[in-house]
């Protein structure tokens, strides 16, 4: 039985994440400058730190969002969930089998997961960012900078998710 997720998804989503931050924070294209002036960093500071460890973590923080993400984009995960996560284990009815052949595909969209994305980024990125700023004294250009990239980077990766 095929699970409701191509593997490939998660570390193609992992790097769909960094290939949208190099894009939404950068000086030239994106809001690099505004972030940069919001958020205190300097040039000297950002040259600074180990960037393979800064990305590398970055990745891996990614893929662990993907995973969870996936969740929320992918319902047929919900009908594993019912059994367990096993469809050969014992005690699995033959009704379970039925509903996924019925069922296995739908709502298995790039569109259908670029909703889902965008709901988790404004109900659970938006509300964690905002709330770490407004106790760090930041702007609200700054959760505004911030949160829109995770609302359009969670959107990408819930289209690559539910949509490979």
């Amino acid at each position: 039985m095929e699970l409701p997720i191509n593997p490939v998804a998660i570390p193609v989503a992992a790097v769909a994440a960094l290939v949208v931050g190099a894009l939404w924070y950068n000086p030239k294209i994106g809001f690099g400058n505004l972030w940069m002036r919001e958020s205190g960093m300097t040039e000297e500071k950002m040259k600074s730190g180990k960037m393979g460890v800064i990305f590398g973590l970055s990745l891996a923080f990614a893929a662990l969002l993907s995973l969870l993400l996936m969740q929320f984009t992918n319902h047929q995960w919900g009908a594993f969930g019912m059994i367990g996560g096993d469809p050969e284990a014992e005690g699995v009815l033959p009704s379970f089998q039925t509903f996924i052949s019925d069922y296995g595909t739908n709502f298995r969209t790039f569109k259908h997961g670029a909703l889902h994305g965008g709901i988790f980024g404004v109900l659970g990125a938006l509300p964690i960012i905002g709330t770490v700023a407004l106790f760090e004294r930041k702007s609200a250009k700054y959760i505004f900078v911030n949160a829109g990239y995770w609302i359009v980077t969670l959107m990408l990766m819930g289209a690559i998710l539910c949509g490979l």
